[in-house]
């Protein structure tokens, strides 16, 4: 099967859909994807913003401080990029935009999963030094990034470049 110019620079090919219906269907796909990051995003970052006002927060060293006010400002960057798509399709909506939305959107997404990535380091790395003040905290913290990492990039990257075909 050949793919013409119009399909490949739509993305269509291999489907019998319009560039419109191509985008309904992406942006559906986006949206599901969304509400799971989303969703933990969201509860991460409501943990954390409760943390300041704890009796042993006040005990906390000055580089758990520190690492506390990074994760906050990581987890609220994370929910603004994480509900941004949201925002963008209401007001947008019915502009006849969608394909231009689906790839912002897209793009909002990947940003919020990185900075999802971030705040996780940074609140176990937090956790992890307040629990046991050990000296493996950094290499636990180094080793569930790199479970994240070929989870979350590794893999689906490896994947697109296995089975995706000219």
């Amino acid at each position: 099967m050949t793919v013409s110019g119009d399909e490949a620079a739509t993305g269509n090919a291999g489907r019998d859909e319009t560039q419109e219906e191509g985008a309904d269907r992406k942006w559906s796909e986006l949206i599901q994807e969304i509400r799971v990051a989303q969703t933990g995003v969201q509860i991460l970052f409501g943990f954390l913003l409760t943390v300041v006002f704890t009796p042993r927060y006040g005990q906390l060293a000055q580089l758990d401080k520190a690492i506390y006010i990074v994760t906050v400002v990581l987890g609220a960057a994370a929910t603004g990029a994480l509900i941004g798509p949201v925002a963008l399709h209401r007001i947008v909506s019915g502009r006849r935009v969608k394909p231009q939305a689906v790839r912002w959107a897209s793009r909002l997404t990947f940003v919020g999963l990185v900075l999802l990535l971030a705040t996780m380091t940074a609140s176990l790395l937090l956790i992890l030094r307040v629990a046991t003040h050990d000296v493996y905290v950094p290499w636990l913290v180094a080793g569930v990034v790199a479970w994240y990492l070929f989870c979350w990039f590794v893999l689906p990257m490896w994947v697109r470049y296995r089975y995706t075909s000219d």
